[in-house]
């Protein structure tokens, strides 16, 4: 595999940005005090996260997100766990998808 060194840079210049920006977070968030309005946001960013990534999906409206949307819901209602929801959900877009074509 041969890779450009233009496009070394770049990934590893997004890596390191990244990075940063993550740190960043952690160092900054311990001057900052938590009220119950910021902790409020912040347990509720996972799910706006993952009404951003679910959005397109269901305007599309293809009958496999759908249904795997349907999915997520119940798995995470079920296990109480987002992480189990969206693994789900993957599991089930892949099947319905390898069923119907």
């Amino acid at each position: 595999m041969n890779i450009r060194p233009e496009i070394l840079t770049v990934l590893l210049a997004a890596g390191a940005v990244s990075f940063f920006c993550r740190a960043a977070g952690f160092f900054l968030m311990r001057y900052v005090p938590i009220t119950p309005r910021l902790e409020a946001a912040l347990r509720a960013t996972p799910l706006a996260v993952m009404v951003g990534i679910c959005a397109p999906v269901m305007a599309r409206g293809n009958p496999a997100e759908l249904a795997a949307l349907g999915v997520v819901v119940i798995a995470t209602k079920l296990t109480g766990n987002d992480v189990v929801g969206a693994l789900a959900g993957v599991a089930a877009v892949a099947g319905l998808r390898a069923f119907f074509g």
